[in-house]
């Protein structure tokens, strides 16, 4: 079989697998993935168009990320670029065409766009060939561009050398994007009708703010994926799954719809009886999924439900509240009054460890935020009580990636 028709068979099947991710995240992470793949690429880059900017949302690098530990992933500069003639990739949105630039060192005299070396300098990295694409929809919409960098030879005598990007590079490149950019107008569309569902939750609950359930599902995405690594998950299995956690941990607290405001909106403690009530936005979320048609179903009714359910068995709902919905499987030799352990679906214990770190970290109406140092502390010290002690250190080592996603995803100024 040749290369190019190994590459139409590996693109045929990423296709696919891209149009069954349904977070947006996710979906960008992995078409920059693929992309690099398609054409051997050891970096690359992938942003999204709004309004008359770029925004950078994921940047990968094989040769950067080599240096790092294990596991640990490639930070990357929050930043945005107009969509003009001056970068390569503001170009290749304004123009929609594919760039092709076989030296960034050597653009040619009287080129329209240049290339910033301020990455290269501060990284200690060494770009040269780069390959843009505008992600363009069927009537010219530009989704955003992807970049990638450093095309790698794969022939014998010269493999791993960096060398231009070829001409069956761009057909091949070209093609994948112009699929890649359907899945991602899909997601988008999903990602619409989420936000939608969460500024309902908003309307009832000031606290419930679109930043925050972003940051969680990032947070619960990231500490599931790590801890999937560490348990030899297969890769398919943790995409399937990550995917799956990150709109499900989105929705861990839309049960809160069905408490009245004299309680959601107490700026007082509660009194134990409207403790009582508060309770139950668990059951009440989970029996909003009461009839799965999906994974995604079964799985944000599980998050729902058990999301404040501890460690040690002291959390709630109940377990005759949780055997009555039949959602979770329970021991019936256990007599602690909520879930214990490994009783609680992994979802709803990943869950619970992202929600309580943002709620800390983060500034209410009725608090400040606490200190960085504080709140893991607290963090550690609920380790074995509250939380998993493994999705603890989970969190722990990959504590620069938890504050990218908080950094991403800050709150809106009222």
């Amino acid at each position: 079989m040749s290369k190019r028709s190994f590459d139409l068979e590996h693109i045929l099947r990423t296709d696919s697998e891209l149009n069954n991710i349904h977070d947006l995240d996710l979906l960008l992470e992995r078409i920059l993935l693929e992309s690099r793949r398609v054409v051997n690429a050891d970096a690359g880059s992938i942003y999204v168009k709004e309004g008359e900017r770029l925004f950078i949302r994921y940047s990968q690098n094989n040769t950067l990320q080599s240096r790092l530990p294990p596991h640990q992933k490639l930070p990357y500069n929050i930043f945005s670029l107009p969509i003009d003639d001056k970068t390569i990739s503001g170009y290749c949105a304004l123009t929609g065409t594919l760039i092709n630039v076989p030296n960034v060192y050597a653009i040619p005299p009287g080129s329209p766009f240049s290339f910033n070396t301020s990455f290269d300098k501060q990284t200690r990295y060494k770009s040269k060939s780069m390959l843009a694409i505008p992600l363009k929809m069927v009537d010219g919409t530009i989704l955003g561009v992807i970049q990638v960098i450093n095309a790698k030879s794969l022939a014998p005598s010269k493999k791993g050398r960096i060398i231009p990007f070829t001409s069956n590079d761009e057909e091949l490149f070209g093609h994948f994007a112009s699929n890649a950019a359907v899945a991602l107008q899909r997601a988008r569309m999903s990602r619409g009708i989420m936000h939608r569902m969460i500024r309902m939750s908003e309307l009832r609950d000031p606290k419930e703010t679109g930043p925050h359930v972003n940051r969680v599902a990032g947070y619960a995405a990231e500490i599931y994926e790590h801890w999937a690594v560490k348990h030899d998950i297969g890769e398919h299995e943790a995409d399937r799954f990550k995917d799956l956690l990150k709109y499900s941990s989105m929705l861990h607290d839309v049960g809160k719809v069905a408490i009245s405001d004299l309680i959601l909106k107490k700026p007082a403690r509660f009194t134990e009886e409207e403790f009582k009530v508060m309770q139950s936005h668990t059951w009440q979320g989970c029996r909003l999924f009461d009839e799965p048609s999906s994974e995604y179903d079964s799985l944000a009714a599980q998050v729902s439900l058990t999301h404040h359910c501890n460690w040690d068995g002291s959390g709630y709902p109940s377990r005759e509240e949780i055997k009555a919905l039949g959602v979770v499987r329970l021991d019936e030799d256990e007599t602690a009054p909520s879930l214990r352990g490994r009783e609680i679906p992994l979802g709803g214990r990943i869950t619970a460890l992202a929600d309580v770190y943002d709620a800390l970290i983060s500034r209410r109406v009725y608090k400040e935020p606490w200190d960085e140092d504080k709140v893991l502390k607290e963090i550690q010290g609920m380790s074995g009580t509250k939380f998993d002690p493994e999705l603890v250190q989970t969190f722990f080592e990959i504590l620069p990636t938890i504050q990218r996603i908080r950094d991403l995803h800050p709150e809106r100024e009222d």
